[in-house]
């Protein structure tokens, strides 16, 4: 059986990096644009399969699942309403960011405000994917696959932090050699063909759990999951659960309006694109198959928790508590229902996500550099073939740099709750900024280099400091996140109106690529929204904001019987 699972793996990763090089092997990369966005010449296929995979990780199909493990259905919201950025990203940021013709985020800033807005939206992405999020990626990554599958089996190696090594140094290297030698197109292909292989994986995970749940037949199977999920099966998150319901309106699509529209390691793939058709397309078909990822993101992890109060799913508990670890849940559920054939693929599929995830971080890295940095300040004259060979040099510095700094996380405290701290710190300010620049004409740069840097400061005090750190807790940390926002956009507008930019700023069109917008964008951006809102209507109930009822569904418990 292990001769199955560790060739099944070999496999699937030798037929995706043979796919990519077939696929890319006559493109042009040695220009700047041809390496950094592929020579904007991206399908939506492409687009859409590339977001798709940059988004999934190891990250979200544990941490996703032991959410929905607790909480049940209300965590949906950070697949579902992401859809709605999407549509936002489609009809409204992605014409503007192409007209611009901007290869990264800092230049449309710069392009609209000045080299200092630039260079400080510059510095706070660099920062933030060199110190944090990559080394990040490859711990969190090499974390998941060791928790789901038997790494030990698989490569002899008992030792768990020596398969850690393994599996962080076999990350780096095939990620890198992707976005460092192939460039954007190597990686939004390769990340294409890994993402069919994790849809494929996701679902089978979700078929074979459901399944499990062995009531008689799908119809049994579904009666018995809507019975024993109980409160659970609701889309309507309570006041103090991981996605609350009013929040949708404000932090939580705050934050997904960052992620999907202005953070450079997901737009930079739509940046790429052949044509603005083809970029609204990718980023729809996204939003589609977004709406897909509660079956194997959400639907698993609940699951789990029926099996684990039935007593057939054993799940490792808090010494302390004595409460099931809900990130436990995911791994303990895949282990149980995959059939060992299945594990050397599933194995290879979450190295695609983990790949997809490291690539396109460290190809935006490399590009915020050599473009925003290296032939800015450093090397203004420098030709195409100097300034994709600086940014491979970096490339491969910091990808040195993260394995020797990953592994060192083993003993760290909460990750993800430092990693989302900071990212708060920095998003809003940025959003905002970004969202200014293309609403209105009068802001000037003193107003978004003001609000940028203040913004940051304040975010800092509502995280940090007392009384402002209470203040901000009582109001609930997404209103918290929307409150700041509003403030920074509004103190923009009111510094433009008082003391506009003279001249008014004026939108060119760069000519880099053909902006004919799709011509069903409008309806099948509404035809996503109204999913949206029949998907939460179907599974809604407002009890929990009955007082004197749990505002959700307590731990599952498993039965006393079968504890071991």
């Amino acid at each position: 059986m292990f001769v199955i699972t560790l060739s099944s793996f070999i496999f699937f990763t030798f037929l995706v990096a043979c796919g990519t090089w077939l696929l890319v092997r006559k493109r042009e990369n040695a220009s700047q644009e041809g390496f950094f966005l592929a020579g904007r010449s991206l399908t939506f296929p492409v687009i859409a399969g590339s977001l798709l995979l940059t988004n999934l990780s190891t990250e979200q199909l544990v941490g996703l699942n032991g959410s929905a493990f607790k909480e049940g259905m209300s965590v949906m919201a950070w697949e579902v309403v992401a859809v709605v950025a999407l549509v936002l990203m489609a009809l409204w940021f992605l014409p503007k960011f192409l007209r611009a013709g901007v290869t990264t985020v800092p230049e449309y800033l710069r392009l609209r405000f000045n080299g200092t807005t630039g260079a400080i939206c510059n510095l706070i992405f660099l920062l933030s994917y060199m110190l944090i999020l990559l080394p990040i990626i490859l711990y969190t990554g090499a974390r998941g696959m060791l928790d789901i599958l038997d790494l030990g089996s698989i490569t002899g190696v008992q030792s768990e932090v020596a398969q850690l090594y393994i599996v962080v140094i076999a990350v780096a290297l095939i990620g890198g050699a992707y976005a460092l030698f192939g460039g954007l197109r190597s990686c939004a292909v390769s990340d294409t063909l890994n993402g069919i292989g994790l849809l494929i994986g996701g679902m089978l995970i979700a078929w074979f759990a459901f399944d499990a749940l062995d009531a008689g037949g799908f119809s049994a199977d579904l009666a018995a999951f809507t019975k024993e999920g109980g409160r659970r099966v609701n889309s309507i998150g309570a006041h103090d659960s991981e996605a609350p319901f009013f929040a949708l309106f404000t932090g939580i699509l705050l934050i997904h309006t960052f992620y999907w529209c202005t953070n450079q390691q997901i737009i930079q793939r739509t940046l790429g694109a052949r044509s603005l058709t083809e970029g609204q397309k990718g980023v729809l078909l996204t939003g589609l198959l977004k709406l897909l990822g509660p079956l194997f993101l959400v639907l698993p992890g609940m699951i789990a928790a029926i099996l684990f109060s039935r007593g057939t799913l054993h799940i490792p508990v808090n010494p302390e508590t004595g409460a099931a670890i809900s990130d436990k849940a995911y791994g303990a559920l895949v282990n149980m229902v995959l059939p060992a054939p299945l594990k050397g693929f599933f194995a290879a599929v979450l190295l695609g996500a983990i790949l997809s995830s490291f690539n396109s971080v460290l190809n935006s890295t490399c590009t915020l550099f050599s473009l925003d940095v290296y032939k800015r300040y450093i090397a203004p004259g420098a030709d195409d073939k100097k300034v994709v060979r600086i940014g491979q040099y970096f490339g491969f510095a910091v990808t040195v740099g993260s394995v020797i700094i990953a592994p060192m996380l083993m003993n760290a405290g909460s990750i993800f709750g430092y990693l989302q701290s900071m990212n708060g710190l920095t998003f809003i300010p940025l959003l905002a900024v970004v969202f200014v620049a293309m609403f209105s004409r009068k802001v000037p740069a003193i107003a978004a280099n003001t609000v940028l840097v203040c913004g940051i400061v304040l975010n800092a005090l509502g995280y940090f400091v007392s009384p402002f750190k209470e203040w901000a807790a009582a109001m609930g940390q997404f209103h918290f996140v929307a409150a700041v926002f509003a403030l920074m956009v509004i103190t923009m507008v009111i510094w433009g109106a008082v003391k506009p930019m003279a001249p008014l700023f004026e939108e060119k069109d760069a000519k880099a690529t053909d902006l004919t917008p799709w011509k069903y964008a409008y309806p099948a951006a509404g035809v996503l929204i109204v999913i949206i809102a029949v998907i939460y209507a179907s599974f809604a109930d407002f009890s929990v904001f009955k007082e004197g009822k749990p505002a959700y569904p307590a731990a599952p418990v498993q039965k006393a019987a079968v504890q071991k």
